[in-house]
């Protein structure tokens, strides 16, 4: 529970209505206590942290002049929202954030009538409430929406998609679009957007006499409405360096402090009474308020507990790599090895481990901000001209661009390897971030390679692999460290499509396909069973699959991705296809979004730990130690 006395103010807020209570006067103290409330809890628990720093005073004014969950809040890249789950009920439980049946770590429908629209990932939030408006308006309804876009947002096209949609519609939607301008999106914001937001002003003079304009020659398909606009542009571009949110359709405001409580509150109350799609562009800092976080916003974007009387202490050096950083030394080995190398990724410096090859390399490295479509359609286009891209990127943020992966890539049999990272069971970010997926969606692209290693050596070697294949390759891996496996220095690739037996067993064989191996070789030394391990998801070994089918009473694949047209399902379609009446038993994910929890805790969940995995083949096969012997 919180300390009352610490905090007496947010002590009292239970929902949004006991802040509209409170005088206007209060709302510092209350943004203070708030802020203060924020970083105790995450550095209790850990969690997402500079961003929902940043919009403390956003939060408290937006549901201090709305009526929510009436009026509509949709928010962006979720991990700006821990300020506004504490205001909306969520207060004593924060704590709980990204744990096994706790708060979830983004907005959630599910969970809140305040959280309007879900969302793990970015740049969704004008879609969604121009979606709400619309619906809104046909029905008459005057409840208000409002997206808080930021974070890095904006520099993806589907929010360029949305404000082109919104500012050219005939009937004009009454949405207010916030833009969260911190210059950051995880590492620091980049394009030619960022550098035209740094040079907008605001002119107060300038919004008021356009206002007056409105009034005065009414509506803007009229004709004096129509040249009222054009005469406004004109004059506008004079004051401010860029007029693309106008030209776009939509009135701009500002930039202003979204620090300042009061000054958000009048130009909030402003726009709340004008019709029309309006922007309103706020400029915070990310991490404000914590000294550490300010300094540091890419160390702190989400941190694991810490003191805060002292701030994240990093670890010293882990005794095993992770996987991310494997794909980063890689990376850099093969790019002075190979100068056709090029490394892409969608704003995810650090989190797919470039940092290291952004610096030895700065002329191959691409960060492309978050547009996952764009990043792969570039290197579709560096490889038509003889480059080697790699585009490292996460398994779940991958599934946006499908269409240019099949279209702009595998179609034309294109030279593009794919470092997918947090592939399979992500655990803490819940089911927006879970790469459950990517067996599945890939294995079906013809001309496409699909690897799934099951050790950090073998990794670094399938990497080579796919580097060195004449087509589109991808391989996954999930986040977080290995078995410990020893890394070999060189740049050797494996054979194409080749499984290695792993142990000689009876009665049945277990296929696996990535990391979940020290389940199989653990199932296989009580059970007396074969491991295969599988490494390669496309190609299948058909001439290992075909020997161990005439050696086998049975197979079981196992697999850290969904069971629906994962790789057990490639293998029963070529036995299937061979005549070859096998029994196979499929373990992977269920056909379910998991919630967030640790890996560990999801594993067991699905029976994809030890026990899981024998308690599920001696169901399928109870008579096992009769075919044992029998096949002995």
């Amino acid at each position: 529970m919180i300390d009352s006395k610490r905090y007496p103010h947010l002590a009292a807020i239970d929902t949004p209505v006991d802040l509209r209570a409170l005088a206007e006067t209060d709302l510092p103290v209350v943004a203070d206590e708030l802020r203060g409330y924020l970083i105790d809890t995450v550095a209790q628990a850990g969690g997402h942290f500079a961003a929902g720093l940043g919009v403390i005073e956003l939060t408290c004014a937006l549901h201090y002049l709305f009526d929510t969950p009436n009026d509509r809040i949709v928010w962006d890249v979720g991990h700006q929202t821990y300020p506004h789950k504490i205001l909306t009920g969520r207060r004593d439980t924060i704590h709980t954030v990204k744990q096994k049946d706790g708060v979830a770590p983004f907005p959630r429908r599910e969970e809140s009538p305040f959280d309007t629209f879900g969302v793990g990932h970015s740049s969704t939030s004008i879609s969604a409430a121009l979606g709400m408006t619309v619906a809104l308006q046909q029905r008459g309804d005057p409840r208000q929406v409002v997206a808080v876009i930021g974070d890095g947002a904006m520099t993806a096209g589907m929010a360029f998609e949305a404000l082109n949609h919104a500012g050219g519609m005939d009937t004009e939607p009454n949405l207010l679009v916030i833009l969260n301008d911190n210059r950051m999106s995880i590492s620091e914001n980049v394009g030619a957007l960022t550098k035209m937001l740094g040079r907008l002003s605001g002119n107060r003079t300038l919004n008021a006499l356009r206002e007056s304009g409105k009034k005065l020659l009414g509506d803007k398909r009229r004709g004096a409405g129509r040249f009222m606009r054009r005469w406004e542009g004109h004059w506008k571009g004079m004051f401010v360096p860029s007029t693309l949110f106008e030209q776009m359709g939509f009135h701009y405001t500002g930039p202003i402090d979204g620090h300042d409580l009061p000054t958000l509150l009048a130009t909030l109350r402003t726009l709340k009474e004008l019709k029309g799609p309006q922007l309103l562009h706020v400029i915070t800092t990310k991490g404000k308020g914590y000294d550490p976080a300010e300094g540091d916003q890419i160390e702190y974007h989400a941190v694991g507990p810490f003191d805060p009387r002292v701030g994240v202490i990093k670890k010293a050096g882990a005794s095993k790599p992770t996987y991310t950083q494997i794909f980063g030394d890689w990376l850099c080995d093969m790019a002075a090895a190979d100068p056709r190398l090029m490394g892409i990724t969608p704003a995810m410096r650090e989190g797919s481990g470039l940092v290291q090859f952004s610096q030895q390399f700065p002329e191959r490295y691409f960060d492309v901000a978050i547009a996952e479509q764009h990043a792969v359609t570039l290197a579709a286009g560096m490889a038509c001209e003889g480059a080697k891209p790699v585009v490292a990127i996460y398994s779940t943020f991958l599934q946006r661009a499908y269409d240019q992966l099949i279209h702009d890539v595998a179609v034309q049999n294109l030279d593009v390897l794919f470092a997918i990272d947090r592939a399979g069971l992500v655990g803490p970010d819940g089911a927006t971030h879970a790469g459950s997926f990517d067996l599945s969606y890939l294995r079906c692209i013809p001309n496409l390679v699909v690897m799934a290693p099951s050790d950090e050596n073998q990794c670094r070697r399938l990497l080579s692999t796919g580097f060195h294949h004449p087509g589109p390759a991808a391989v996954r891996y999930p986040r977080g460290t290995g078995p410990g496996v020893a890394l070999e220095a060189g740049l050797e690739p494996l054979p194409l499509g080749q499984a290695e037996v792993r142990r000689r067993g009876r009665a049945l064989a277990i296929l696996s396909f990535g990391t979940l191996l020290p389940a199989a070789d653990a199932a296989g030394r009580a059970l007396d069973l074969s491991v295969i391990d599988m490494r390669f998801v496309k190609p299948l070994d058909h001439a290992l699959l075909l020997e161990l089918a005439r050696q086998h009473v049975g197979f079981v694949t196992l697999e850290d991705n969904a069971v629906a047209g994962g790789a057990g399902s490639a293998v029963a379609e070529f036995l299937a296809a061979q005549g070859i009446n096998v029994p196979v038993l499929h373990l992977g994910l269920p056909d379910t979004f998991l919630e967030h929890a640790t890996r560990e805790q999801l594993l067991q969940e699905c029976g994809l730990d030890v026990p899981g995995v024998q308690a599920a083949i001696l169901k399928r096969w109870p008579q096992l130690p009769q075919l044992a012997r029998a096949t002995g």
